[in-house]
């Protein structure tokens, strides 16, 4: 597993998401057992899947959002919920059907739909594939997952009886419900550890030996792919004897993704968002957030910093955006660029201290930048270190509307003004 940080050079960590249906052909190439099923991206093909896996099925929509089986399917026209013809509540993102018949029909409703659930937000996602899978005779749902422990800096494999649903809800409502096993890298997930946490959650003793292979099997998995989480929710035991992986989820560490090309091409660009995207073209970190105030910045500390004093300020940032510390004139152009594409920037604050990054090439860049897009709002720019007297005077003979900040707190409490509306 690697294991990013931030530095001076805008090394961050950043995890990228994949499909139930991607993360569970991973995990079975390791040996996690997982229900048969097929991708489908047509109600037609959805019929013929249902038909081959013995007609009752489940179809679930693939989006990289949790919550999908409490979620709300909505028309993409009108705008509102899906409702089903003899039932109270609309349509879910996760469906049990009786036939390949009513496959389709629940497939024609889902594909093309704008799903909601508790992490998508508002606006949804639009649902482009389904998964068609056996329907299983299911006795009882776990929770097993591997995340990184910061604190501890080695991987936790995590474990509960109560699956089905979100693991932060039960580390909140009932905390000593989950077994945590932290495994050293050089001694490995060993077996005793793997039965000790299928002991601990109650895996039936007939079906311990299962479970504590499936452990072992997504361990593995997880340390070889890279993996920052592998989470399998619900991890079911069945009337028939078996230990299945019911759902899956696995995020990767961008860090380590050019040991993995075959994990990169697994990226679905539409379910990222679409300045993220435009952002990882150029080498730029950026997140979008949902406030008004734009930042760029040079290192992923100094970025931290900068939303936090906004946010003291009285305002809240708009993105986290790291231009890095050895950019380009024309990446920082760029990252202004991506910036400013977002409507919800009222105001931006350039925050820049030039060690490895000079002051000089981050004011071409921004100059090049505001000129090509013909900026009209409100600029603040806290400039210090390498060549800050040159990059001073290039913004200053530039001709654009800038306001140049004193320090920190100067340049919080101006842009926060600046995108109220007020002065400062």
């Amino acid at each position: 597993m690697a294991a990013g940080r931030g530095n001076g050079t805008g090394a961050r960590r950043r995890s990228v998401k994949i499909h139930e249906y991607q993360a569970k052909a991973i995990l079975a190439n390791f040996g996690v057992t997982i229900p048969r099923g097929e991708v489908v991206l047509a109600p037609d093909e959805a019929r013929e899947a249902a038909r081959r896996l013995g007609g009752r099925v489940v179809i679930k929509a693939q989006i990289h959002a949790g919550g999908r089986g409490k979620g709300v399917a909505h028309d993409p026209r009108t705008g509102n919920p899906i409702p089903l013809p003899g039932e109270a509540k609309p349509l879910g993102g996760v469906r049990v059907v009786r036939d390949a018949d009513e496959a389709e029909r629940i497939a024609s409703l889902l594909l093309g739909c704008r799903l909601k659930t508790i992490q998508t937000g508002p606006e949804g996602r639009v649902v482009k594939r389904l998964l068609v899978e056996e329907a299983l005779d299911i006795e009882k749902e776990y929770y097993v997952g591997i995340a990184l422990d910061r604190a501890l800096s080695l991987p936790v494999v995590m474990a509960s009886s109560e699956g089905g649903v979100e693991i932060e809800k039960v580390a909140l409502e009932n905390p000593a419900a989950i077994r945590r096993e932290a495994v050293h890298p050089a001694v490995g997930f060993r077996p005793y550890a793997a039965r000790k946490i299928a002991y601990g959650i109650g895996i039936p003793r007939a079906l311990t030996g299962a479970a504590t292979s499936l452990l072992s099997a997504l361990y593995t998995a997880t340390e070889r792919s890279d993996a920052s989480l592998a989470e399998i929710n619900p991890l079911v035991t069945t009337r028939d004897g078996r230990v299945v992986a019911l759902d899956a989820k696995i995020n990767f560490d961008d860090n380590a993704l050019h040991r993995h090309p075959e994990y990169r091409e697994l990226r679905d660009l539409d379910e990222e968002d679409p300045l993220e995207v435009e952002a990882s073209k150029f080498g730029l970190n950026y997140i979008k957030l949902s406030g008004s105030v734009g930042c760029m910045v040079n290192g992923a500390g100094l970025a931290m910093a900068t939303m936090d004093i906004i946010k003291l300020a009285g305002g809240e940032p708009a993105n986290f955006l790291d231009v890095g510390g050895g950019a380009t004139t024309e990446q920082v152009a760029n990252a202004f660029r991506i910036l400013l594409s977002d409507p919800n920037v009222r105001a931006v604050l350039i925050n820049i201290f030039g060690g490895i990054m000079r002051c000089d090439v981050v004011a071409e860049g921004v100059v090049a930048a505001a000129r090509q897009e013909r900026v009209s709002r409100p600029i603040v720019v806290r400039l210090e270190g390498t060549n800050v007297e040159r990059g001073r005077e290039i913004l200053k003979n530039s001709g654009l509307r800038l306001t140049v900040a004193k320090g920190m707190e100067d340049a919080a409490r101006k842009v926060v003004a600046a995108a109220s509306g007020s002065a400062a």
